[in-house]
C-alpha cells in the first residue's frame, strides 16, 4: 500500500505525540519519587500506566533530557528532575490539563489523612515563595489577613532555601510559606462520610466584613490554573480595603454537598475552629441558592474562604511573590499560630 503525504504526515504526528508522552511520562515519574530513580524502576513505572516500552528505550529518554538540562544523573542511585524539568511539566500541553484542577482537588482530598480528633494527619498547603529583603513589609500585611478573619483558619508554615513544596524549590535568599488550603475541609469531610464538590473559585465581594456576592468566578473543571491564582496576578482583588475597612474583595470558594449533611458540617466547623483549621464563611440551606449562586438538586451550598488569602495582599502592595495553590501535602504538626510568624521567620533569614 503506497502511502499519500497527507497519510504518511499524519502518521510522523502521532508518533511525535507518542514520545512526548513518554518523556512527559517519565518527567512526571521523577517528579512524584522523593529519591533518585533506575531507568529500570522509571520503566516498571511506564509499563505500570500502559506506555509499551523498553528499559533500553528508556535510557535514551534520559540521556536526552539530561542533555536538556530537565533531568540529572546521580551515579548509580540513578536520575532525578531539576528545576527547569518541573518548570518544563508545569507549562507542557496546556490542552492535556483541562480539568486538572479539579483532579488534582480529588487526589489531594483522597490522599490527605488529617484526623481530627486526635489532631495528627496530613493537610493540604499552598506554596508562596518571598525573597528575604520583602519579609519585613510582608509579615505584618500577612498577620493583618489572618486577623481579619479572612485566612483558611489560623495555621501556617515555613520553609527554608533548598527545600521542595510539592513541584515548588525554594530559591536561595528566599523563603517558602505554606498556608493551608481550602482542599482540607474537602478531606476533614471525606473522612467523616460528606463528600464534597469543589464548583468554583471566586472573587468575593464583602462588605462590614460579611460575604454579599461573588463578582467574578472560576470553574474548576475547565481551567488549568487556579482561579485565585488568576485573580491575584491580574490585580482583581481588594484585601488592602477588606482589612482596613471591611470592604472589598478577597478569594473565596463554592462548594457543594449532601442536603443532610448541613448539622454535620455546622459541627465539623466549630471542630476545626478549636484547631486552628476552619475556613467556612457560610452554609446554606438545602435546595436554596446562597450569594446568589444556585444549588444542585438534593445539594446544599458552603462558601470557603481561599487559602491564599494571606499572601495575596502582598501583591497589593507590590510585594512580588511566586504562588502556587494545592502545592503539597505536610503534617498538621509542623503548623504553627500566624501569631508566632515573627519570630519563626527569623530562623530562615
Amino acid at each position: 500500500m503506497r502511502l499519500t503525504k497527507g497519510i504518511f504526515a499524519d502518521i510522523v504526528q502521532f508518533m511525535r505525540e507518542k514520545r512526548e508522552k513518554k518523556r512527559l511520562a517519565v518527567l512526571r515519574i521523577l517528579q512524584g519519587s522523593n529519591k533518585p530513580l533506575s531507568s529500570s524502576i522509571i520503566n516498571q513505572q511506564l509499563l505500570a500506566m500502559g506506555h509499551e516500552v523498553s528499559e533500553r528505550t528508556v535510557r535514551l529518554y534520559l540521556q536526552q533530557l539530561d542533555r536538556e538540562g530537565m533531568t540529572e544523573i546521580l551515579g548509580k542511585r540513578g536520575h532525578r528532575i531539576t528545576e527547569r524539568g518541573l518548570k518544563e511539566l508545569s507549562v507542557a500541553r496546556a490542552y492535556e490539563k483541562v480539568g486538572y484542577l479539579a483532579a488534582r482537588i480529588d487526589q489531594l482530598t483522597y490522599n490527605m489523612d488529617f484526623n481530627l480528633v486526635e489532631k495528627r494527619g496530613t493537610v493540604v498547603i499552598n506554596a508562596s515563595i518571598i525573597e528575604h529583603d520583602q519579609l519585613e513589609q510582608a509579615v505584618p500585611l500577612m498577620k493583618r489577613v489572618y486577623s481579619s478573619g479572612y485566612a483558611m483558619g489560623q495555621l501556617l508554615t515555613l520553609f527554608g532555601p533548598g527545600e521542595r513544596i510539592g513541584d515548588v524549590i525554594v530559591r536561595e535568599e528566599s523563603v517558602g510559606i505554606g498556608t493551608v488550603c481550602s482542599v482540607t475541609l474537602n478531606g476533614v469531610l471525606l473522612a467523616h462520610g460528606i463528600p464534597t464538590h469543589s464548583r468554583f473559585g471566586g472573587l468575593l465581594e464583602v462588605q462590614d466584613k460579611k460575604p454579599t456576592r461573588f463578582v467574578e468566578l472560576i470553574h474548576y473543571e475547565g481551567t488549568t490554573l487556579d482561579p485565585l491564582e488568576v485573580f491575584i496576578r491580574g490585580g482583581m482583588t481588594d484585601y488592602i480595603g477588606a482589612t482596613s475597612t471591611g470592604n472589598g474583595r478577597i478569594g473565596a470558594s463554592f462548594r457543594e454537598v449532601p442536603a443532610g449533611s448541613r448539622d454535620s458540617v455546622l459541627s465539623l466547623a466549630g471542630k476545626l475552629e478549636e484547631v486552628g483549621l476552619n475556613g467556612f464563611m457560610s452554609v446554606g440551606w438545602p435546595g436554596q441558592p446562597l450569594l446568589e449562586i444556585p444549588v444542585s438538586e438534593g445539594r446544599l451550598g458552603a462558601v470557603v474562604i481561599g487559602g491564599l488569602n494571606p499572601t495575596a495582599i502582598l501583591e497589593e502592595y507590590g510585594i512580588r511573590i511566586q504562588n502556587r495553590a494545592l502545592a503539597a501535602l505536610t503534617e498538621y504538626s509542623t503548623l504553627f499560630s500566624y501569631k508566632e510568624l515573627d519570630t519563626r521567620i527569623l530562623s530562615y533569614i
